[in-house]
């Protein structure tokens, strides 16, 4: 292993906290991203448990992600998490409207976070954890933690275990309620779900990180490499002159 090869240790502990703090803020979209992520299935039924009216719970819900979306735009800020959260109310409405269930708006959301709990089993048993996949653009260091940051790559492994292993749980309690519970009740306790266990893998996801050796910044090195190989080239091109 090489000096470059190595994560640097000169950052502090709490150096090391503020950025992993900064890069689970960046990625999972803070306060922000919860309350539009929420705010959609919220309306839905809250007007469904009033009027029981699929279409204007519906057509709300769509509305209001739609103007998340525009808001974002407006502000000229980040819409990825608007623009997922558009999709998924809009798989719900057209799934309930084609099927007539008002439960049914809920569960292209419920099969997406099945999928997605598998999906961090299964990618981390194959040695890609899928939180590293997630995070290695924001910390900067790609996936140099596959193979020359085995305590990174660690932690990456335990964080999505524990991101797969709550949004399993989840859905062993929503599903056996989408068969059995009428809309307004498994509606109110999704979106009591949809909080408390983000932000317990989001709190487990920086633990395991803090923990960590800290991120190789692939960026950073490919510069220091081109800088070098531009002295290189200087200094070549000076001693060919010389001669």
């Amino acid at each position: 292993m090489t000096s470059l090869d190595k994560p640097t240790e000169e950052t502090s502990a709490d150096d090391a906290r503020a950025v992993t703090e900064a890069a689970l803020f960046e990625a999972f979209g803070g306060v922000r991203g919860m309350v539009e992520t929420v705010l959609p299935g919220l309306l839905f039924v809250t007007i469904y448990t009033i009027n029981k009216d699929l279409h204007l719970s519906a057509i709300a819900a769509l509305a209001v992600s739609l103007s998340l979306v525009v808001v974002r735009l407006v502000m000229k800020d980040t819409v990825k998490h608007a623009f997922s959260g558009v999709f998924g109310v809009a798989f719900g409405v057209v799934f309930a409207m084609m099927t007539g269930n008002a439960k049914d708006f809920y569960l292209p959301g419920m099969l997406y976070t099945l999928g997605l709990g598998l999906a961090y089993i299964i990618t981390t048993l194959c040695g890609v954890p899928l939180i590293g996949l997630i995070l290695g653009p924001v910390f900067k260091e790609n996936l140099s933690w596959r193979t020359r940051n085995p305590g990174r790559k660690k932690a990456y492994a335990k964080a999505s275990y524990a991101w797969g292993a709550i949004l399993l749980a989840k859905c062993a309690i929503l599903f056996p309620l989408y068969w059995w519970a009428d809309t307004t009740q498994l509606g109110w306790v999704l979106v009591a779900l949809k909080i408390p266990p983000f932000l317990l893998a989001v709190y487990l996801t920086w633990v395991f990180l803090a923990k960590a050796p800290a991120p190789i910044d692939v960026f950073a090195e490919m510069e220091a490499e081109e800088k070098a190989a531009e002295e290189r080239e200087r200094q070549a091109a000076a001693r060919s002159a010389e001669q």
